[in-house]
């Protein structure tokens, strides 16, 4: 890795080190529940380690029983990250510096934390794939550790919840969220998105309140792009 790379590398650690320890409790709660209903730590970790979707994870955990209903648990992760086909295409515009047989691979670490990130990174410059992998490797790491810790100490931990542990996603999308603000349109998106999720969320079971929301954002996002003079300039 030339000199260049390993100082992109490592700036992208650096910026989604605050990222990191906002996770972490989660793949500790994680961890905790999936040695809850059965799984070993190995097992745990394994999950984590080839998943690696956070969401998609506490999903299939929650319907977790003996023997596992796999058809289910496929399904409601789909749901759940049906998302990243937003998400990916929205990425794929900025990875021309990616050679055609790593994009794949980048998809693998493309949680939310890296795609937001890697947008932002977009509008200052190009996209290099060391700062991406430099973000997707810590991110992979902290999950994998996280989960492992959390599976090994089991029901020591007590509820995690009770320690606000999980608010530590909503926190940290907040967070997200702020570095993409650009005025009243991105709240009209953003308030769109959220009022489409509540409302599915309150009234149809199951995951679909994500898609729901994606697709508000998306609808209300496209309305006004019309009457954005700076619409055309920033594609």
């Amino acid at each position: 890795m030339t000199s260049s790379a390993s100082s992109e590398f490592r700036a992208g650690m650096l910026d989604m080190a605050p990222f990191v320890a906002a996770a972490l409790p989660m793949g500790l709660l994680f961890g905790t529940l999936a040695a809850a209903k059965g799984l070993s730590p190995l097992e745990a970790a394994l999950m984590s380690a080839t998943v690696f979707g956070g969401a998609a994870q506490f999903v299939a955990i929650d319907l977790w029983r003996d023997p596992a209903p796999w058809g289910l648990a496929t399904l409601a992760a789909f749901i759940v990250n049906i998302r990243h086909v937003l998400m990916g295409t929205s990425l794929a515009r900025h990875m021309g510096r990616f050679r055609p047989a790593w994009r794949p691979p980048a998809m693998f670490v493309m949680v939310d934390e890296t795609w937001a990130f890697a947008e932002r990174r977009a509008l200052k410059g190009p996209l290099t794939p060391a700062y991406y992998w430099g973000m997707g490797t810590v991110m992979w790491m902290q999950w994998v550790a996280g989960t492992t810790v959390g599976a090994l100490l089991g029901q020591s931990l007590g509820d995690p919840a009770a320690l606000g542990f999980d608010f530590a996603f909503t926190a940290m999308f907040i967070c997200i969220l702020t570095g993409f603000w650009r005025g009243p349109r991105t709240g009209a998106v953003l308030a769109a998105s959220a009022a489409a999720a509540a409302v599915t969320k309150l009234t149809v079971p199951g995951a679909w309140y994500v898609m729901a929301g994606a697709a508000a954002g998306m609808a209300v996002a496209v309305a006004m792009a019309g009457d954005d003079p700076d619409a055309e300039a920033r594609r």
